[in-house]
């Protein structure tokens, strides 16, 4: 099984939360929701993190901030797509972690800051 950057994943040693940027080989590189710490796992100690798991640490389902009207969303949307589509995984998971970030802090969407 393969998880897609940006996928966000149970490390199962810990239970720890973590969003997908990389995988070679057998093993995934994975990050702290948000950016911050990394680090790497085997493929088999990895699961799908469910809505609730998501939803306990702040985290919303994929394409929520589309709906917005705001000018820089469509801005970071776009270069998210264009470097998904530019095949440079690390680029796609930092521009959706900023995409991500953005919703929380300026539209104060789940796991947002006042």
């Amino acid at each position: 099984m393969t998880y897609r950057n940006g996928a966000f994943v149970v490390d199962t040693r810990g239970g720890r939360i973590a969003q997908v940027i990389d995988s070679v080989g057998g093993r995934v590189r994975v990050r702290t929701p948000g950016g911050g710490a990394e680090w790497e796992v085997p493929f088999s100690v990895l699961r799908l993190a469910t809505r609730a798991e998501r939803d306990e640490v702040g985290l919303w389902p994929a394409g929520s901030w589309s709906r917005m009207e705001c000018p820089e969303c469509p801005v970071l949307e776009q270069a998210w797509r264009e470097a998904a589509a530019g095949g440079d995984r690390l680029k796609e998971a930092t521009a959706l972690v900023t995409l991500r970030r953005h919703g929380r802090v300026v539209h104060m969407l789940p796991g947002g800051r006042a």
